[in-house]
Order: structure tokens, then C-alpha cells, then sequence
């Protein structure tokens, strides 16, 4: 049997990336004082600014990889509502509104049809976040970039009192796990690689869908506003967007650990990889969603109320342990 294929080997090594944030935060420290002094440190999801009767929340990501393949089949209709989903799903992260957005479209090449289906994309995603796009730039790179890069910064508003930073998060919490739509928008360095490798195009069928692979790997960001109701009617102790790494993005919440006793059944994309690539168990967990896009935590009595403001597929997986992560029988 062939050897595995890693998130490492495809390029991406997790651990590095975390070393190499870790060294910029050493040099990043000056702190503004006064009005609009920060709350947070450097490290969560969003970055949180004092406004006086309310903080400022910001954040900023891109699409990464997958545009690469929105480049390969000539469909660019939906990467804007992954740049939308990776930035305001990391406001809801510690219960902000998002409330504004800009976005940066970096081009080896200037084509509007592309950039017209680019904004097609935006707009949507700006829709069901329910946010106004104030601005944004469009730099041609014919030397730096290959194709397009998308990536963008949004701001949201929160209460003081209503900021969810994980510092609630106590033994015994319960783990409510809510559905992803696909990939999402990470690990494409991997999945790309091993459709590459395969006898497969992403023009081929995907096995058991009507969909192309392609298609199929495009399947948009879900963006999950039910938080925003759930922060208003729920006691929620810690929030997390289950992105790039996986599970173990929920080591940014807190020091204690997480057992995961009963995960959600993840969407046949990822079955499909896992097999095409011999991929162990224990690195598709470390790299992808596995058909979890975020995770609420929770007092036991607020899970069933939780769920059902989440919507369908939301359950209890898991719970708050003294330390540790798992997933079944792996520790990651």
C-alpha cells in the first residue's frame, strides 16, 4: 500500500506555521493606550478593541488554495462567499455582528469576467451575513501572483459583557458539534495534491454525486449566523470555527481538554480523499473539518435548546475534560 499522503508533504506544515506566528507575536507587542486600547491578545479569532460601552471586533483571512481550482473549472461564483464565511464566522467565534467588510483581489491579470463572478460571490456572502462591503482594493501583480488571491477584513460590534473568549469553559461542559457544508475553505493544499495524483480530474464525477469533483470542491463556506441567536438565549462558555488544523483549533479556547465521544458523520468529499490518498484518521482530523464547521460549549441543560436554534445535524459530541484531545480512539 502507498504511503499516506500528509498536509506536511503536500507543503503545509501545521506545526511550522504555528512557530512562525508565535515568533511574529514576539515582535508584534506595542499596544495603544487610551480610547480603542485592545482587550484581547494577539491569538483568538478576532481581535477585540475597547469602544467605551462596546468593543470593536476585527478580523482577517483569504481563501487560500482553493482558488486554484475555481481557476482550473472557470467558476469564480462562489470564493467570494468563502472569503466572506472565514472572516465573519471568526467574529461570531467570539460573539460579535459583523457589520462591515473590505476585501483585497490580487491578479497576475486583469479579467472582469472573473472579477464580475469574484463579486457575485461577495455580494452573496454579504447578504446572509447581513453586512455592508464599505470598500476594497484591486492590485494587478503580474510578478508576485499566479492567477488571483482573495482575501479580506471584516469588523463587528459586542456587547463587553456578551464577549465569548473561552474563559467560561469548565469541566463537565458539553461539546455541541454543528454541520459544515464540505471542505469549507481549508486543507486544499492536500486535497488538491491528491486529486492531482489520482486518475481522477476535477472535470470527472464525483462518486455517488451529480456533481463534478470540482464542483464538489467549490461547495461554499457555510456561514453561521444562528450564533448570533444562540449568544441571546444560551449560557455559551466557548465558540470555535473549525478551520485550517482541524480539531485542533480548539486549543485556542482553552487549557483544558476535549473529549469527542460521538462526531458528526462527515460528507462523502472527505471519505472520498481519505481513501484516494490513504490518509490516516488521525491527519484528516488534524487537517480538516471532517463535517464539522463549528463547535459550541456549553452547560449540559442549555445542549438540546442549543441544537435546535443550530438547526439540523447539531448534537452533543463530546465533553470538557481536565486535559487532553480526542476524537474516538485518537489523540491529537
Amino acid at each position: 500500500m502507498k504511503k499516506g499522503m500528509t498536509y506536511a508533504d503536500a507543503g503545509v506544515d501545521i506545526h511550522l506555521e504555528n512557530k512562525s506566528i508565535d515568533a511574529m507575536k514576539r515582535v508584534l507587542t506595542t499596544k495603544r493606550r487610551g480610547f480603542g486600547a485592545p482587550m484581547t491578545e494577539i491569538g483568538h479569532y478576532a481581535g477585540l478593541l475597547d469602544m467605551g460601552a462596546f468593543a470593536l471586533a476585527m478580523t482577517t483571512d483569504g481563501v487560500g488554495s482553493k482558488v486554484l481550482i475555481a481557476n482550473a473549472i472557470k467558476k469564480w461564483d462562489t470564493v467570494g462567499i468563502d472569503c466572506m464565511a472565514m472572516n465573519v464566522n471568526d467574529l461570531l467565534a467570539i460573539g460579535a455582528e459583523p457589520i462591515a467588510f473590505v476585501d483585497y483581489l490580487a491578479l497576475e491579470k486583469v479579467d472582469p469576467e472573473r472579477s464580475a463572478q469574484i463579486a457575485i460571490g461577495l455580494q452573496r456572502g454579504a447578504e446572509i451575513s447581513n453586512l455592508t462591503i464599505v470598500g476594497g482594493e484591486t492590485a494587478s501583480l503580474p510578478e508576485i501572483i499566479k492567477g488571483f488571491d482573495l482575501a479580506g477584513t471584516a469588523i463587528g460590534i459586542v456587547d463587553k459583557d456578551r464577549v465569548v473568549t473561552g474563559e467560561k469553559i469548565a469541566v463537565g461542559d458539553v461539546m455541541v458539534g454543528v454541520p459544515s457544508d464540505g471542505l469549507h475553505s481549508n486543507g486544499y493544499t492536500l486535497a488538491r495534491r491528491i486529486v492531482e495524483q489520482s486518475k481522477y480530474t476535477y472535470f470527472d464525477k464525483m462518486p455517488g454525486s451529480d456533481k463534478t469533483i470540482g464542483e464538489e470542491l467549490l461547495v461554499p463556506t457555510r456561514i453561521y449566523m444562528e450564533i448570533l441567536d444562540l449568544v441571546k438565549k444560551c449560557d455559551v462558555h466557548g465558540l470555535a470555527h473549525i478551520t485550517g488544523s482541524g480539531l485542533l483549533k480548539l486549543h485556542r479556547l482553552t487549557a483544558l481538554g476535549f473529549e469527542i465521544t460521538d462526531p458528526l458523520e462527515p460528507q462523502t468529499i472527505f471519505s472520498f480523499l481519505q481513501k484516494l490518498g490513504n490518509v490516516t484518521d488521525y491527519e484528516m482530523y488534524r487537517t480538516f473539518n471532517m463535517g464539522m464547521g463549528f463547535v459550541v460549549i456549553l452547560p449540559e441543560d442549555e445542549a438540546r435548546k442549543a441544537c435546535q436554534i443550530m438547526g439540523p445535524g447539531s448534537k452533543v459530541i463530546g465533553s470538557v475534560t481536565k486535559e487532553g484531545l480526542s476524537a474516538g480512539k485518537l489523540e491529537l
